[in-house]
């Protein structure tokens, strides 16, 4: 295990932390958690790439790891009605079929690079915007703004429905080029 995927690893062993602070109402401590994954997501690539300790284990874990935390922090956040049910419900599918996508490509025999299309590193951004907009107030305790309930988040949501429906096409169009690749239905 290089220090990287031990990172990797830590993030994902906060994932069940996290989503009980925040069912439980404790959002500061959620908040701060979700920043050191977040800040910890940065830093095991860091170390990766000066330390030339890329693995394969990590090629694999460090998505996992994002995956895990974002999609069971998108439900947290949704069944405390943080977010909207159809956002959650529409982030928890896209993941879905990607995992789906990649299990497929296993079945087909596929070597994948675990390579995410730029619209979905975008995505991710804006995901991780978002529900750092939803924890932040309790985690700094400030009040909102009427104006940042009214409009930024509203857009914050939006925008984050959009992309995420982006990132599912560019990855079902990549799937569907694998697929033909293979002959499609037999």
């Amino acid at each position: 295990m290089s220090i990287p995927n031990i990172i990797s690893f830590a993030r994902l062993l906060s994932v069940p932390l996290a989503v009980y602070l925040i069912l439980s109402g404790d959002l500061y401590w959620a908040f701060w958690l979700f920043v050191a994954a977040g800040l910890s997501d940065a830093l095991d690539g860091a170390v990766a790439r000066m330390c030339r300790a890329r693995t394969v284990l990590g090629g694999y874990l460090d998505p996992i790891a994002d995956k895990a935390l974002l999609v069971s922090v998108y439900v947290a956040l949704g069944h405390v009605d943080a977010l909207p049910l159809w956002l959650v419900i529409l982030v928890v599918f896209r993941d879905i079929m990607i995992v789906g996508g990649v299990l497929l490509a296993y079945t087909l025999k596929e070597s994948l690079a675990m390579q995410p299309a730029y619209i979905s590193k975008v995505n991710t951004v804006v995901q991780l915007v978002l529900v750092t907009a939803v924890l932040a107030p309790a985690g700094l305790g400030w009040p909102l703004p009427e104006m940042f309930g009214t409009t930024v988040m509203p857009l914050l949501i939006w925008l984050c429905a959009a992309t995420t429906v982006a990132s599912g096409v560019a990855y079902v169009y990549r799937g569907g080029l694998l697929f033909n690749r293979h002959g499609g239905v037999s």
